[in-house]
């Protein structure tokens, strides 16, 4: 988090901006919040536990710039924006299933590897993240119950036929 800080303060210093409250509220919050979180549940617990309400608005535009400062990445997830603190954290994977929309957080050893071992013309590589697609266990559980009863349904319709 004082890192964080110090880079703020940098920015702020050397483009001659306000240090406001509001700025630094957004940035407690964002950096003690574990993982993913929206616009509207960033605001909530800035409302709720810091008691510190700010606008949409002022919300929006911290989070650009904080991303900008690359102290939070945003991410689309199946049509939801959702934000997260990455200084120190460039590096990671995203499990996310198809049907429910869970998103789980996943460190690889050798994926990180690969992406240090790759060589990219013209580009210094700071981080990355990467996207896995499937359907979690919860919701392939749900689908194999659901084949299960529409098989059996359809067994047991068959051999009322045959009656």
């Amino acid at each position: 988090m004082t890192a964080a800080e110090r880079i703020l303060d940098s920015y702020l210093e050397m483009n001659n901006h306000r240090k406001t409250p509001e700025r630094y509220a957004i940035l407690k919050a964002v950096y003690n919040t574990n993982g993913h979180f929206t616009l509207d549940e960033l605001g909530e617990k800035l409302a709720g536990e810091y008691k510190f309400p700010v606008s949409r608005a002022t919300l929006y535009n911290t989070l650009n710039l904080f991303m900008e400062l690359r102290l939070v990445i945003r991410h689309r997830f199946q049509g939801t924006t959702k934000y997260e603190a990455c200084y120190d954290n460039n590096s990671h994977c995203h499990q996310m299933c198809t049907v429910c929309g869970k998103v789980t957080e996943i460190r690889s050893q050798e994926i990180s590897q690969a992406i240090d071992d790759l060589h990219l013309k013209r580009f210094r590589k700071d981080g990355f993240t990467l996207y896995i697609y499937g359907i979690c266990s919860t919701c392939q559980a749900k689908i194999t119950r659901q084949k299960n009863t529409w098989k059996s349904s359809k067994t047991e319709d068959n051999n009322n036929e045959s009656r």
